[in-house]
């Protein structure tokens, strides 16, 4: 048989160099999202691999959802039947498969039982982590199949056996996740219950995962108010979480210890019990101890020093200029007030805040001159005074109030020598003597007695530099001269004393000029040490804090104080105090009473720990303060 020709278009047919690459859209192979995986089809590949009882295609579709369960963009609805098909292997192990485990728990399973256990495990393992995204937890909490499926494992597995642990807490991690609409069953009807379960692993399981998933689910099961007539003031979680609470290195453990003790006493019949319980006072110390170890801090440094100014203890004295014997010599035979103007220039120097008394002037002035009276006169006091003016014109002479009133020249002091005297040199002969400066005070005494003992006078004068004692013996002379001497070394000071002086900033100087007038100087350095919270304490800090502001109600806030008698002698003041011979004795019932004064001892107990306790919020900061107040007044009450 012939075959015909085949017949071309140019529409369809066209010749090899012509013909373009067809382009085809390929896999969006980006985080394993692959789009042909997860067709929104009811014959998507991996939903059929799970239900075809093939062990090889099973375990690839679990490998795949393994990877996109973990993605943001992976939704259980998308994918119609996927659901259901996760559904069957937990299924089939938390109703049938644990019995087989449980035959097997010396030996190995069969092959085929174990593949089945894995492929349970496993698809659970994937509902779980699909839980942690919203809308797969509202999914999985509205589906039908959920918590029969969580209730039967928790109520059929034993869940310390190797052989369930994982199941149990992948189970009960899945319930947490959407556990906020969970009932749980009235103990008395037949239901599946898992609370039993979770007790018994809280109280009594020595698998940390397996503890701390069973109080972190107990915890949210019971924020739910229609869960909490099955708390227990006798339940295992709350002797478990009382016993892990001080694991604050258990960082998981600690924290879901610190939720269910929250949800616990969160009821107040709970609360009121947990009062009585024998461990409630260590229990509140470890919830403050807990907040102490959480808390940041940082260190601060406050300088609060006043304005001071800080001068050298030791200071040298530059002696005030005296005239030299060419200087006297050149002014003696000048005529006044020529010479008392030549005298002022060499003897002051114009300073704004200099100050000199009156007398000062005149005395100065009349020591110098009166011994050549004879041949030159002097000037009266009140014209030497009235010369300042001539030679200064900017200063003033002046009367201060007193009393006693004190007659003052402002803007004139003594003028100062360039270079400082030597230190021992002779002064005497008011400072004519030619002799030069000597090595130690030894030398110089031995030279004053010289001077001395050439005297014919047998009572002279002392003509050390300006000194004004008046003639006497030379026996009482020598000792005198000692006191015209400087120490060679400086005076001793004991090994506390500073080497500078502070004194006040407004311009105090020093030496003093009376220092039993001296003020009191303020203190150099002045610092404030102390240390503030940095930032505000984490979510299980205030947990802890919490917990204790829920003890502090129940201890410290009256329930049975009783309203003010109002009778007919007293209308009900509530000041009279009257002895009613106990006909008003408040009754303790169910031992409140009692409770709210064990938990007054407690916080009594605890309120020197609570003082070290920071926060920077500030209305946290006022409950520690509320407390720690209320603790002191408990002294008294309890």
């Amino acid at each position: 048989m012939a075959i015909p020709p085949r017949t071309t278009t140019p529409g369809v047919y066209r010749q090899y160099g012509q013909q373009h690459p067809v382009q085809r859209i390929g896999p969006n192979v980006t985080d394993d999202y692959e789009r042909w995986y997860t067709e929104a089809t009811p014959s998507n590949r991996m939903v059929l691999s799970i239900r075809s009882g093939i062990n090889s295609e099973i375990a690839w579709a679990l490998d795949r959802l393994y990877r996109l369960c973990a993605n943001d963009q992976f939704s259980l609805k998308n994918i119609p039947g996927l659901t259901d098909a996760l559904f069957e292997w937990p299924e089939w192990y938390a109703t049938e498969g644990y019995l087989v485990a449980e035959q097997h728990r010396l030996f190995a399973m069969p092959d085929a039982e174990h593949r089945k256990r894995r492929h349970a495990i496993e698809c659970i393992f994937v509902l779980r982590n699909s839980a942690t995204n919203e809308p797969n937890a509202c999914e999985l909490a509205n589906h039908s199949r959920t918590l029969p499926l969580l209730f039967n494992a928790l109520t059929n597995l034993a869940p310390d056996t190797d052989m369930n642990v994982e199941f149990v807490i992948y189970a009960i991690e899945l319930l947490q996740a959407i556990s906020q609409g969970v009932i749980l069953p009235d103990p008395a009807s037949n239901e599946k219950d898992p609370l039993p379960t979770l007790l018994q692993i809280a109280g009594h399981s020595s698998n940390r995962s397996l503890i701390v998933s069973a109080l972190t689910l107990l915890a949210q099961l019971f924020s739910n108010i229609q869960n909490t007539r099955r708390l227990d003031s006798n339940s295992p979680a709350l002797a478990a979480s009382i016993r892990y609470l001080p694991l604050f290195v258990d960082r998981a453990l600690a924290e879901a210890s610190l939720n269910y003790l929250y949800a616990h006493l969160s009821h107040p019949p709970m609360v009121k019990a947990f009062l009585h319980h024998p461990l409630m006072p260590s229990t509140l110390r470890v919830l403050v101890s807990f907040l102490l170890s959480e808390q940041v801090e940082e260190t601060v440094n406050l300088d609060i020093s006043a304005a001071s100014r800080a001068i050298p203890a030791t200071t040298v004295v530059i002696p005030v200029h005296d005239l030299t014997k060419e200087e006297l010599e050149t002014l003696v035979p000048m005529p006044e007030p020529q010479r008392c103007y030549e005298w002022m220039k060499i003897m002051f120097v114009a300073t704004p805040d200099g100050e000199l008394t009156q007398v000062d002037f005149w005395t100065l002035y009349k020591d110098a001159f009166t011994p050549f009276a004879d041949r030159h006169p002097v000037l009266v006091a009140s014209d030497v005074i009235k010369n300042v003016n001539v030679v200064f014109p900017q200063a003033q002479a002046m009367v201060l109030p007193g009393p006693p009133q004190r007659f003052v020249v402002r803007g004139v002091d003594r003028c100062k020598n360039t270079e400082a005297a030597p230190r021992f040199k002779c002064l005497w002969e008011r400072f004519q003597c030619p002799a030069p400066p000597f090595e130690a005070p030894g030398e110089l005494y031995d030279h004053l007695l010289q001077h001395l003992e050439s005297s014919e006078n047998p009572e002279p004068p002392c003509l050390w530099a300006t000194c004004s004692l008046p003639s006497t013996s030379k026996q009482r002379l020598r000792p005198h001269l000692l006191t015209h001497l400087s120490s060679s070394q400086p005076p001793a000071k004991h090994p506390s004393q500073d080497d500078i002086i502070t004194v006040t900033a407004d311009g105090e100087s020093y030496p003093f000029t009376d220092p039993t007038k001296r003020r009191p100087p303020p203190l150099r350095q002045t610092n404030i040490s102390y240390t503030r919270p940095v930032a505000d304490p984490p979510s299980a800090a205030l947990t802890a804090l919490l917990i204790i502001r829920i003890l502090f109600r129940s201890s410290f806030v009256a329930t049975t104080d009783t309203a003010p008698r109002v009778d007919g002698e007293h209308f009900g003041f509530p000041g009279v105090v009257e002895d009613d011979e106990g006909d008003d004795v408040v009754e303790d019932i169910g031992g409140e009473l009692e409770g709210e004064r064990r938990g007054r001892r407690a916080f009594v107990g605890v309120r020197r720990m609570m003082e070290d306790v920071r926060m920077k919020d500030e209305t946290l900061m006022s409950w520690i303060v509320e407390m720690v107040y209320a603790a002191y007044d408990g002294l008294f009450r309890s």
